[in-house]
């Protein structure tokens, strides 16, 4: 019987400007909750930053556990609802509106292999494996664009994405390192972030 590992996800610092470098891939940041999706026995748990379990999201971890191609694993990714256009609304997932969506953008561990010592580029590899690339498919992955993080930036500047994630490629997933080897580089002009704080209290005070 597999037994999964108790992690916690890697913790990103912030810079404000875009930067290139060969030893670095980088992602499109999807704007959702971040989660750790552990899947054993045919069930899934999709667990936020501060270890809490999504109760309301269970349907969303039964389409992920069903289309994940192994045994058991642990995967780093975001929870999005995502429009007819691929762009991630972050209002509709607060009321938990639109077709919701586990982006997969890690893999700490599969068909019980622990991978969290090996470089990302290596780990990225083997979540590949493991994610359908069907269209339809409610667990999907995130794919990276090497060394040109200026231009990836600048695309998601026009596009009204939120920003993007730099990571070390031959990164090891440790979440106690004093120095995070993922930073994220935030769009100063997303127009999703205005009245975020808004939206918050507006969710608070309907509980």
């Amino acid at each position: 019987m597999c037994v999964l590992p108790n992690v916690r996800p890697m913790r990103l610092t912030r810079r404000p400007e875009p930067f290139d470098h060969p030893d670095w891939i980088f992602e499109v940041k999807f704007d959702g909750f971040r989660a750790l999706c552990f899947i054993e026995n045919g069930a899934a748990r999709l667990v936020s930053r501060k270890g809490n379990t999504f109760s309301s999201f269970h349907q969303l971890a039964a389409d992920v556990v069903a289309d994940f191609r192994g045994d058991n694993g642990v995967l780093d990714g975001e929870i999005v609802s995502l429009d007819a256009e691929g762009r991630p609304q972050f209002e509709d997932l607060m009321f938990r509106r639109g077709k919701l969506f586990f982006v997969a953008f890690d893999a700490l561990w599969i068909d019980s292999e622990d991978l969290r010592n090996k470089p990302l580029i290596e780990r990225k590899r083997a979540l590949r494996q493991v994610v359908p690339r069907r269209a339809n498919s409610r667990l999907r992955y995130l794919d990276h664009v090497e060394a040109r993080g200026r231009d990836l930036f600048r695309l998601v500047c026009e596009s009204d994405l939120e920003g993007i994630v730099a990571k070390h490629r031959l990164g090891i997933y440790d979440a106690d390192a004093r120095k995070p080897a993922w930073i994220k580089i935030k769009n100063p002009a997303y127009t999703q972030a205005q009245g975020r704080d808004e939206l918050f209290e507006e969710l608070a005070g309907s509980r």
